[in-house]
């Protein structure tokens, strides 16, 4: 069982089960910065041959030693996203309010929406998408109670899985006695007010879950070691490094082009006079996954408005392994990624536009504003193992001044996590906040 990672580390491994490939580096913890990296093919159980997901895990670790011979003895702290990652469908009141505030808290606790169902809409919970945890919210603090009760009552008859409860709190103890033969958590409400999303508890304890009854029921590893490894789902502990560097450098967006989803994750102080009148109210931190758009499972809709791109993402959907070895090739690559990178950040982002109102003119906007921010951040393979001047060419696009309204970074500085780091931040922070802090800052470093 590999030794879990503790104070006095002189060196950690941190690493990250991904859906694709098995990332790895070794951090320094005095000098908060990587040490050595690896990477190798996912192993997971029953595809390719693979037994355990630790074989890919094994084979980064005998390549971090081979570079640096601490890693044997280090510590170990990981993230996961292999096997489906964290799969939640969120239960709600109404599609707009408490379904859509709890589809956010979803999205920034690493998780991918599998469904969302409002109940005062006439949703059926007979469609809730095969999830591994379920998220229910309804109602605001002292407010209708009602509605949050028969979703409790039905998903104790229809799932047995474990339960986030971030309702009405006022009802939560009613909600808590119909669970009780599920496995459930109660967190604060995710919308305590009209107006006002309140995302941490929930996080918090989608997190939990995650740990206490997700990771080791995906049978991921036949060996004890790899549930103690795992400290949270991947996009959920990267949203913590993201944070942590926004300390360090201001308004933040990273974009992560994976090979089935490109994630945006961005911490940006608000401004009052930017946010538009939403019912749920946006959030400086705040995670988007776009589903749709990726390299490899996802490249044929990706490429969908891109008829001269659709050989090469046929070709790429349909062998997710393939690596770029022509420079017509990594052409291609680069293009899909491209168009991943526009349509998400357009997505996260939103527009702003002017309309009439009985106030007269007003500036009406959706989504997130991004154009203050100081750094963006390009991350995923494409990125990472590109030719020189990749990010430019592939994320340049998407700043400045664009048209439709876009309310997208102006004048970043753009610059690829080379090495990984975000991923190994978040999972420093909790134990080694100083060591993590340095570490984000060697994304900047001149």
């Amino acid at each position: 069982m590999p030794e879990l990672a503790g104070p006095a580390s002189e060196v950690v491994v941190c690493v990250d089960f991904g859906s694709t490939f098995t990332k790895a580096v070794l951090v320094d913890l005095d000098a908060g910065r990587v040490a050595a990296q690896a990477s190798h093919p996912t192993t997971l159980p029953g595809v390719a041959g693979w037994a355990d997901v630790l074989e890919g895990y094994d084979a980064c670790l005998a390549a971090l030693v081979d570079q640096d011979p601490r890693a044997a003895q280090a510590g170990v702290l990981a993230c996961s996203s292999a096997g489906g990652g964290l799969r939640i469908a969120v239960v709600g009141n109404e599609e707009l309010v408490t379904a859509e505030a709890g589809r956010r808290v979803a999205l920034s606790s690493g998780g991918k929406v599998v469904s969302v169902v409002a109940m005062a809409d006439g949703g059926d919970l007979a469609d809730l998408g095969e999830p591994d945890v379920v998220l229910l919210t309804g109602g605001t603090d002292g407010g209708n109670s009602e509605v949050l009760l028969a979703a409790a009552r039905q998903l104790a008859k229809t799932w047995n899985g474990p339960v986030v409860v971030a309702g009405n709190v006022d009802a939560q103890s009613e909600v808590a006695a119909v669970l009780r033969g599920l496995p459930h958590v109660l967190a604060d409400n995710v919308v305590p007010r009209i107006g006002e999303l309140a995302p941490e508890s929930a996080r918090a304890a989608v997190r939990e879950m995650f740990l206490a009854h997700v990771i080791g029921g995906k049978h991921l590893s036949a060996r004890d070691g790899f549930t103690a490894m795992v400290r949270g789902a991947t996009p959920d502990v990267v949203l913590t490094g993201v944070e942590v560097l926004a300390r360090a450098v201001g308004d933040v967006v990273v974009v992560d082009v994976g090979g089935a989803t490109t994630d945006v994750h961005s911490v940006i102080e608000l401004d009052p006079d930017s946010v538009g009148r939403e019912v749920v109210a946006t959030t400086p931190v705040t995670r988007t996954v776009e589903g749709d758009l990726g390299m490899r499972w996802s490249a044929l809709t990706t490429v969908a408005e891109h008829p001269e791109l659709e050989p090469a993402a046929r070709r790429r959907h349909d062998d997710p392994a393939f690596l770029p070895d022509t420079e017509e090739e990594q052409d291609a690559d680069e293009a899909i990624a491209r168009a991943a990178v526009g349509l998400a950040l357009r997505r996260h982002a939103g527009r702003s536009k002017v309309v009439v109102s009985p106030e007269g003119r007003v500036v009406e906007r959706t989504g997130k504003d991004l154009r203050r921010a100081a750094l963006l951040v390009g991350s995923g393979g494409v990125l990472r193992h590109g030719r020189p001047g990749v990010e430019q060419r592939v994320l340049a696009g998407s700043t400045g001044e664009v048209e439709g309204g876009w309310q997208l970074p102006r004048s970043p500085r753009v610059v690829v996590d080379t090495h990984y780091v975000l991923a190994a931040v978040g999972l420093l922070a909790a134990e080694h906040p100083e060591s993590a802090y340095r570490l984000a800052t060697t994304l900047v470093a001149p």
